[in-house]
């Protein structure tokens, strides 16, 4: 069973953008669940342009499914998900400056430092994922870092699939199945779609989860919150 885990940093950019609380981050992370969804991702940048770090806290209450907190882990970052303590918590090496996440980690170069901090998070009893490329040598090295999990950076496959090349999927189905075999959980994220994730879907093995966020938005806006959420389950399995 895929788990649905729902991105909310898009709910928060509309919020800040108005100042106040409209919409109500909260209640819409309580809706998602309602409605189905498995899991609520969040993810801080130290700008705080979406997300604030006060929401984590804020949200750690009424989230009963999956809790995934992603990031790049800044001391601030790091304490941060230490005094949460999430369900997980998803490295991301994205700039501060980034307005998205644009790469995986190089597992081989960061290692020691992913070591120190994952054996951290480990220590706490919350889950780890490493934000990753479709890369053979990159999961190996991903595995050497006493992760739980990968998540497997989508952007490259969502693409080329919607140029119609079914063919991307095939690095992210091999380094899935390297990772089984290195006994790391496979997660997968950024620019899947109703258009695409039935396909990725079906091709990844081992699919944990998918975190989504800008495309559910999104289409929410012409279908609804609720029917989108439902579509995404329908389609995951």
């Amino acid at each position: 069973m895929t788990k649905l885990s729902v991105n909310i940093n898009k709910i928060a950019t509309l919020r800040n953008s108005r100042g106040g609380n409209v919409p109500n981050l909260v209640e819409v992370g309580k809706d998602i669940q309602d409605f189905g969804g498995e899991g609520i991702t969040i993810h801080p940048r130290p700008d705080e342009r979406h997300i604030r770090y006060q929401d984590a806290y804020d949200l750690k209450p009424i989230v009963h499914a999956e809790y995934n907190i992603e990031g790049n882990p800044i001391p601030k970052f790091i304490d941060l998900v230490l005094s949460v303590k999430p369900t997980q918590v998803t490295l991301v090496p994205d700039a501060e400056d980034a307005i998205t996440s644009n790469s995986g980690w190089d597992t081989k170069k960061h290692k020691d430092f992913l070591v120190e901090v994952i054996s951290e998070f480990k220590r706490n009893d919350i889950r780890t994922s490493i934000f990753v490329d479709p890369i053979a040598g990159i999961i190996q090295g991903a595995a050497e870092t006493g992760a739980d999990r990968i998540e497997l950076y989508t952007e490259e496959f969502a693409s080329a699939y919607s140029k119609g090349n079914n063919e991307a999927i095939v690095p992210y189905a091999k380094c899935a199945q390297l990772a089984i075999d290195m006994q790391l959980g496979v997660n997968a994220g950024h620019d899947l779609s109703l258009d695409n994730i039935k396909f990725f879907k079906e091709n990844i093995p081992g699919l944990l989860e998918v975190s989504i966020g800008h495309a559910l938005i999104s289409e929410s806006i012409y279908l609804g919150l609720e029917n989108v959420v439902n579509m995404y389950l329908h389609r995951l399995k």
